[in-house]
């Protein structure tokens, strides 16, 4: 039995998830904004506390990859790099994009075999994307997209695409197709990881403790702050 401690901070909420062959022992998520440096070092702490109050041995740490945001990310890969190096445990490294997409096949009704198009929100019209089927393989590689009517078009002349994500609804009203399904409410939880980091496990995918680093697809860029006046 694989006892992994799992953690998001992708975007704006923040979340961590002690599972067992698929079960969730402990979770603990806020959803009130972009907070991950106060709040993951007591969320982590109080897995911990469960897995030590039950005499549970953590097996790996998980980490939500990204893409998404730099400050989240980087708050994420740096917690979870430090508990498996000082617990000696593997570190594996979930794809956030991916963990959208099985969020939404968990989630939503749907028949025959559609697509999925996981998007998080980027700036104006812009989104960090992918697409995959409905065995996970990647129909589109994650790339930053400015969304505009013909995208995904190629996926949308197949079948039904299901589009969702943080970034998914300022896009409805330029996706316009009939096969564009949206749908709302799709966020990347820590509990959600179970399905991915497990079969990571399973497949021993690790990443490495000291080099590993997020999935950011773009480089940061800083803003000039603005003038008062």
């Amino acid at each position: 039995m694989a006892v992994i401690l799992n953690i998001e901070t992708s975007t704006d909420v923040c979340s961590t998830a002690l599972t067992a062959e698929g079960t969730v022992l402990r979770h603990f998520e806020d959803f009130s904004g972009r907070n991950h440096a106060a709040l993951l070092s007591d969320f982590v702490k109080g897995c911990l506390d469960h897995a030590r109050d039950h005499e549970i041995e953590l097996d790996a740490v998980a980490v939500s990859l990204g893409p998404g945001s730099y400050t989240g990310l980087r708050i994420g890969m740096s917690e979870a790099k430090g508990l498996a190096y000082a617990l000696d445990i593997p570190l594996i490294g979930v794809p956030t994009l991916e963990l959208l997409a099985v969020e939404a096949m968990f989630s939503a009704e749907y028949q025959g075999e559609p697509f999925f198009a996981p998007m998080i929100d980027a700036r104006r019209m812009e989104v960090y994307t992918a697409a995959y089927n409905l065995s996970l393989e990647t129909e589109h590689e994650p790339c930053a997209m400015i969304v505009d009517a013909e995208s995904y078009r190629d996926l949308l002349d197949r079948g039904e695409t299901v589009i969702c994500g943080n970034g998914s609804d300022k896009t409805r009203e330029v996706i316009n197709h009939p096969n564009a399904r949206f749908i709302s409410g799709i966020q990347p939880l820590a509990s959600g990881m179970t399905a991915l980091s497990e079969r990571a496990w399973h497949e021993r995918r690790f990443i490495d403790t000291a080099y590993a680093v997020p999935l950011y697809i773009k480089e940061f860029q800083a803003l000039k702050p603005r003038r008062p006046f």
